[in-house]
C-alpha cells in the first residue's frame, strides 16, 4: 500500500476593485494511485505584496499578478490601506 500526496493550484481568480488574486490549493491523497481524500486551502494575494514574495509563488500566479497589479492598482490599494488605518 503506497500512499502518495499531491498539492495542485485548481483555481486562480481575481477579485475585486484591487484585483486581489485569490488561490485554491487542492491537497489530494491517494492510496495505490486512487484518490481517498481531498482538502482544499485557500489565501489571497494582495497587490502590495513584495517583489521577494511574488517570487515564491507559482509562475502562473507571477504571470498574473504581473499584468493586473499595476502601478495604479498597487497605489489606489495603499491609499485604501491608509484610508482604512486612519479611522
Amino acid at each position: 500500500m503506497t500512499l502518495t500526496e499531491e498539492h495542485i493550484q485548481d483555481k486562480i481568480e481575481i477579485v475585486g476593485e484591487y484585483k486581489q488574486v485569490h488561490i485554491r490549493t487542492s491537497m489530494v491523497i491517494k492510496r495505490d494511485g486512487e484518490e481517498i481524500s481531498r482538502n482544499f486551502s485557500r489565501r489571497v494575494v494582495s497587490p502590495d505584496i513584495s517583489p521577494e514574495d511574488l517570487a515564491k509563488e507559482s509562475t502562473d500566479v507571477q504571470a498574473i499578478c504581473t499584468v493586473m497589479h499595476t502601478q495604479a492598482v498597487k497605489d489606489a490599494y495603499v491609499a485604501h490601506l491608509a484610508e482604512l488605518n486612519s479611522n
